[in-house]
């Protein structure tokens, strides 16, 4: 079934600059039994506003087997954005006070909440700290499920448990194997070992997370924490990892970090993502490297991009990916609110062991 997209002004696609299919005018306003509404607060900067909406859009499209499902966009007015983001969020997000402003009988059913880079050592000085504040207040109180995607899952169990992320010595950075450290639903049907994109500096303790009432779900080879949950009011889940990442944007990412070198906006030459390209590719990257090491020419960058235009990558984690959500979606549709006219029924993510998932009946 497909996803559609309910925006602010929901204009012809081909006219707006977000080609997805919208949701046909209040809708969101009909009984509730044929569809789950899904809420994704987007905090990315404006330079991948755009692919990050298509990465979680087209994940959840590849999830939702049998379900319909409606996505809303929500911004929050403390994230700082250029003229271009502006005019972005202005046509198709709501402010998140609308949120918790609208009747409960629109209320989503459950949230995504992204990340964004740092502008502040400390989290909690973040302009939008209060407001996220209030989105945990918002899902505690209303016993619905939320995905925190990296950074904003750091934000997320410092604010509720006082869990502060830690730096490591180097970036994590590419495709890491991780192996099931739990039996929970959210897994059921994956394979012991999964692959998950990372991009991050930062990391939460296991032993903290444990101590405090978090189940890590899923682990790097080398013992680092990837997915944890926690059952709230809600479940809340939490990816260190991107596993909504699409082929190439790991490589977009690696080609920004050399511009930001050669530039001297970066202090080190960014390393490689790990098990991402083919080794002829990496030799390339490497001799170029030498180069910028030597000598940080910013005409460097067109050699990088010259390589990189040409590199297939294989996407080796979006099934599970596919599947992690899709046992998500299921949470949410066997709880869909009792005004929606469907019976609550008890979630097989309310437990700890993993079993088949089957959607009921619209």
């Amino acid at each position: 079934m497909p996803v559609y997209l309910n925006v602010k002004y929901p204009g012809p696609e081909r006219r707006t600059g977000l080609n997805w299919p919208r949701v046909a005018p209040g809708l969101l306003k009909t009984p509730r039994s044929t569809f789950l509404h899904i809420g994704l607060v987007n905090n990315i900067g404006d330079g991948a506003m755009g692919a990050t909406e298509d990465q979680f859009l087209t994940l959840l499209q590849a999830a939702a087997g049998d379900m319909l499902i409606h996505v809303t966009l929500y911004s929050l007015p403390e994230v700082v954005r250029k003229s271009s983001g502006q005019r972005r969020v202005g046509s198709f997000y709501r402010s998140i006070d609308e949120l918790w402003e609208q009747p409960p009988e629109q209320y989503p059913d459950g949230l995504i909440v992204t990340g964004r880079e740092p502008l502040t050592r400390d989290l909690r000085d973040e302009a939008y700290w209060h407001r996220l504040n209030r989105i945990l207040t918002w899902t505690r109180d209303h016993a619905r499920s939320a995905v925190w995607s990296c950074l904003a899952a750091h934000a997320a169990v410092l604010a509720l448990d006082g869990i502060e992320r830690v730096r490591s010595q180097q970036k994590h950075f590419g495709i890491f194997t991780c192996e099931h450290a739990t039996a929970h639903a959210l897994l059921a049907g994956a394979t012991p070992s999964v692959r998950v994109p990372h991009s991050r500096w930062n990391g939460i303790s296991a032993d903290q997370l444990a101590a405090k009432g978090y189940q890590v779900l899923t682990r790097t080879s080398d013992g680092v924490v990837d997915t944890f949950v926690k059952q709230d009011t809600g479940l809340l889940v939490f990816f260190q990892g991107h596993p909504e990442y699409e082929s190439k944007t790991l490589l977009g990412e690696y080609r920004r970090d050399v511009g930001r070198f050669l530039k001297g906006e970066m202090e080190t030459y960014p390393l490689l993502p790990l098990n991402y390209f083919e080794d002829e590719t990496e030799r390339a990257l490497r001799e170029i490297e030498v180069q910028a090491r030597a000598s940080r020419q910013e005409n460097l960058l067109s050699e990088v991009s010259a390589v990189l235009d040409n590199v297939q990558i294989h996407n080796t984690w979006r099934s599970t990916a596919a599947l992690i959500y899709r046992n998500w979606l299921t949470h949410l549709w066997t709880r869909r609110r009792p005004s929606s006219g469907v019976r609550r029924v008890k979630s097989p993510l309310n437990t700890v062991a993993p079993m088949p998932i089957r959607l009921p009946s619209s």
